[in-house]
C-alpha cells in the first residue's frame, strides 16, 4: 500500500517547500447515527415498555457532521480550529485521532495522534498522584520517565499551591483543577500530533499563559498542535495558521489573523 504521507513529503521536498506532512485529511465525511423518539433509549426495559404501551420503536436519524473536509498539516505547525458551536471542530479532532470512523474519505497521520479535551478520561476514585502515573504510562512513558516528570507535572498544574490535592481523589477536584491536571499530563510528553479541545479555556490567566508557552514548545520540538478554542486571543497568540469550520465544511484555511478576522466578522453579522 502506498504511503500518502511519504508521497506528500517527497512532493513538497522537490520544490522550495521542505515541510514534512504529519496529517493528511482527504475528502473526509463523518456521519453520526442518533436515536430519536422513545426518549432516545434502546435498552431492554425501554423495549418492554414499548411492547406494553404499543409504542413504536425509536427511529434513527443521521447527522452529517463533517462534509468533504480536506487539508494537510505539517510538522512544526500550530493550527487553530475556529467556528460556532456544532460546526464540527471536536468531531474533526476525534476523527483525526481515530476515535470516529469516516463514512467516506481518509485520514493519514504520522505517529499516534493524542487528543486532549476537557472531558478526557481520568479516574475519579483515584488520587491525583495515581492519575498522573497512569496517564503518563498510558502515553508510553517508562516508570523511570514518570518519576522524572512527576514533580514538574504537578508544579505546572498548580493544583498543590494551597493544599496537597495530589493525595485526594479526583472527584474532590473542581472542573478547572481537573482540566489543568489533564493538560499538564498530556504536555509532559512530546507528541507527533497533539490535539487540544478547549483545554486552555480553563484556569486563570497565569495558567493560560503557561499553557500557551508550552504549546509553542511542543510545536518547536517538531510536533504538530491543533487547538480548538472559542478564545480568539488564544488562537492568535498560539497558532500561526487557522481553519474555520461551519456546518462541517471548511470556510477558510490560512494565516490566523486573516481567518480569525473573517470568522469574527461573520459572528458580528449574525
Amino acid at each position: 500500500m502506498a504511503d500518502p504521507l511519504g508521497a506528500a513529503a517527497s512532493a513538497v521536498g522537490t520544490g522550495t517547500d521542505s515541510r514534512v506532512p504529519t496529517v493528511i485529511v482527504d475528502n473526509l465525511h463523518v456521519v453520526y447515527r442518533i436515536h430519536t423518539g422513545g426518549g432516545g433509549r434502546n435498552s431492554p426495559v425501554a423495549a418492554l415498555r414499548r411492547i406494553a404501551t404499543r409504542r413504536r420503536a425509536p427511529s434513527i436519524r443521521e447527522v452529517h457532521a463533517i462534509r468533504g473536509v480536506s487539508f494537510v498539516a505539517y510538522r512544526g505547525e500550530a493550527i487553530g480550529l475556529v467556528g460556532s458551536n456544532g460546526s464540527g471542530k471536536s468531531t474533526l479532532l476525534r476523527a483525526v485521532a481515530g476515535l470516529l470512523p469516516p463514512r467516506r474519505g481518509k485520514v493519514y497521520t504520522r505517529g499516534q495522534p493524542s487528543l486532549l479535551g476537557v472531558n478526557a478520561a481520568l479516574m475519579n476514585d483515584l488520587t491525583g498522584e495515581r492519575n498522573v502515573v497512569l496517564g503518563c504510562l498510558a502515553m508510553g512513558m517508562t516508570p523511570a520517565q514518570v518519576r522524572e516528570k512527576y514533580d514538574s507535572i504537578v508544579e505546572f498544574s498548580g493544583i498543590n499551591e494551597r493544599e496537597d490535592f495530589t493525595s485526594l481523589p479526583m472527584r474532590t477536584y473542581s472542573s478547572g483543577m481537573a482540566a489543568r491536571l489533564r493538560f499538564s499530563i498530556a504536555a509532559a510528553k512530546t507528541h507527533d500530533v497533539l490535539m487540544i479541545d478547549e483545554a486552555l479555556a480553563t484556569g486563570d490567566a497565569r495558567f493560560q499563559r503557561r499553557s500557551e508557552d508550552r504549546v509553542r514548545e511542543l510545536r518547536e520540538q517538531a510536533g504538530t498542535v491543533f487547538l480548538v478554542s472559542h478564545n480568539n486571543k488564544s488562537v492568535l497568540d498560539t497558532c500561526e495558521r487557522s481553519i474555520w469550520l461551519e456546518s462541517g465544511v471548511i470556510r477558510m484555511d490560512g494565516p490566523s489573523p486573516e481567518v480569525v478576522k473573517a470568522y469574527q466578522e461573520h459572528v458580528n453579522r449574525k
